[in-house]
């Protein structure tokens, strides 16, 4: 059983994490001005971005890469330079973390330089036939290394920690933190093997062509369990802290381990699924993929059974009665409490993303809504919703605690995620029903859909882009409110004087303690997990190999012709 307590870390860890937080928030919120400025460019409120230069695809892509890959990089290695030391009772080496950090932070900086002086106009998922500067591919390749270095830090601690506590189980919050890494690592593999292997030699002239199909597949390796690695952190955040949040008990601690040992063996091999319309790969091969997606939704199953359990426990012990008097006693509008509209609300857009992943998943479904904007409104009800709303609230409670300052703003901390929800439905209602008639996503016709002189403009889509925007405004004007409340934390006066952080975390203690002897070693489902990436993606790019020839020369989307 973990009891909560405080833990001092060294000057260097805190001043670290803050940084670790306070330059992502800034990239954040670049990102989020440039996904505000597209709704607004859709609408034809806005003819261009003035930021990005007009370029509609720069805007897109410093969207993408900032909020999707900078910013939730940093927060996951944030939240583990926390946990894990607090949990273990452990100091990190802050030698090793600098490193980390420095090259996570070089790495992101230098490939924001290269998208905002237009030589990186790729997305986020830098799909080749379109190709950057070669700095872009180097910075992407630091961060990611980075995170690699950051991990590993945590590894000697949990060693020793085993070697003192033989027989105990480990803390769970440090079990969610390395199955998030270890995730991260095995997908990360396969996208550092297309970087350092093709787009790099691609980009820097070293081959003229590039295998776009095997890029493609390698990409979604890594492209599609990258959405656990973004969902991880949050789930440890659900299971660690809402429950004491609310002021209950963990329903269940062997049900969150089952949990995370369920992320590793079905995270992985599901990556096929994004390449439904992609001719080289055999039906078989997508049907396998499409049947461990369906798979990967079993712990998200158990997770929702286990906190509607948690939060039953807390609002009964807060006076719930009847059936479903318990709901109403949470704390919903507590300033003191301002952390859990950020994990309660998060949960529920989940629900709507998650019936929508299926939709996704189903090859005869994803025909009808393929490339359509179907497809950002279900990524912003998952991404953008349970991710984005946890790590923000999470970003702020860790702020506070290693800069040793009380939150400022808790009222606006507090209604900014029910402001940003609101905005998120209103959005993705109007993305995903535009998506079914037919609207496509990230298209640039030169002019807005809803304008007459676009050759994409349909009088039928007109409705619906209407709502994104004003989803969009609303969500824009939410997170506006929580910086209010993040930077006046960051620039207020610390409450002490000594140089180290002294942090407590709100851990949730188990209402049922199951042994769970079974789920204390990551080593078996590991091994599992390789066996079943093994068999779904070795036939996958057999396929990929034996049916495709030559290769693509590089592309701009504002060029409408290859480079040359």
């Amino acid at each position: 059983m973990m009891e909560n307590y405080s833990f001092r870390f060294s000057k260097s860890s805190k001043n670290l994490n803050s940084v670790l937080l306070i330059i992502p928030m800034v990239l954040l919120f670049i990102g989020v001005y440039g996904g505000f400025m597209q709704t607004l460019f859709r609408a034809g409120i806005i003819q261009s971005d003035p930021f990005v230069g007009g370029d509609y695809y720069k805007g897109l892509t410093f969207h993408g890469v900032l909020n999707a890959i900078v910013f939730t990089t940093f927060f996951a290695v944030a939240l583990g330079n926390a946990l894990i030391p607090y949990s273990l009772k452990k100091h990190l080496n802050s030698k090793i973390a600098w490193t980390s950090g420095i090259l996570m932070l070089v790495g992101s900086v230098l490939a924001a330089i290269v998208i905002l002086i237009g030589e990186a106009t790729v997305l986020y998922t830098f799909y080749p036939p379109l190709k950057a500067h070669p700095l872009f591919y180097i910075g992407l390749t630091l961060l990611v290394v980075g995170s690699w270095v950051a991990s590993y830090n945590w590894v000697p601690m949990y060693l020793e920690w085993r070697k003192e506590n033989k027989g105990e189980k480990t803390p769970l919050a440090v079990v969610g933190m390395f199955t998030t890494f270890i995730i991260w690592f095995i997908a990360s593999l396969a996208v550092a093997v297309e970087i350092l292997f093709m787009l790099l030699p691609w980009s820097l002239g070293l081959v003229d062509e590039i295998n776009v199909m095997l890029a493609r597949t390698l990409f979604w390796f890594f492209g599609h369990p990258l959405v656990y690695f973004w969902l991880l952190p949050a789930y440890v955040m659900y299971y660690s802290f809402m429950p004491k949040i609310a002021g209950g008990k963990l329903y269940s601690d062997m049900a969150g381990r089952l949990v995370f040992m369920m992320f590793i063996l079905f995270s992985i091999p599901v990556g096929t699924h994004h390449q439904y319309m992609d001719p080289a790969i055999g039906s078989q091969w997508k049907l396998l993929h499409g049947i461990f997606t369906f798979a990967v939704a079993l712990p998200s199953l158990i997770t929702a059974f286990t906190l509607a359990a948690s939060l039953e426990h807390a609002g009964r012990k807060r006076g719930g009665k009847g059936l479903f008097g318990w709901m109403w006693k949470l704390p919903y509008f507590d300033k003191e409490k301002w952390f859990f509209p950020y994990l309660i609300l998060g949960l529920i857009i989940f629900i709507f993303g998650g019936i929508g992943g299926i939709i996704n998943a189903s090859y005869q479904m994803n025909t009808v809504i393929h490339n359509t904007a179907w497809v950002p409104g279900h990524f912003h009800l998952t991404v953008a919703g349970p991710v984005l709303l946890a790590f923000l609230g999470g970003s702020l409670y860790l702020i506070g605690q290693f800069m040793n300052k009380g939150i400022k703003f808790k009222g606006w901390a507090m209604i900014s995620p029910y402001v940003y929800t609101i905005g998120l439905f209103i959005m993705s209602y109007g993305l995903k029903i535009g998506g079914l008639k037919g609207m496509p996503r990230r298209t640039n016709t030169g002019a807005s859909y809803a304008n007459p002189d676009s050759i994409l403009y349909q009088p039928d889509w007109i409705f619906y882009i209407d709502l994104s925007v004003i989803g969009g405004s609303i969500m824009f004007v939410g997170i506006i409110m929580y910086l209010v409340s993040f930077f006046g934390t960051v620039f207020a006066k610390s409450e002490s004087s000594e140089e180290g952080a002294l942090v407590t975390f709100p851990i949730s203690e188990p209402l049922h303690d199951e042994p769970s002897t079974w789920l204390r070693n990551f080593k078996p489902f590991i091994i599992i997990a390789i066996i079943l990436i093994v068999l779904s993606y070795a036939p996958v790019i057999y396929d990929v190999i034996q049916n495709t020839y030559g290769g693509s020369l590089p592309y701009s989307p504002n060029s409408p012709v290859p480079l040359r």
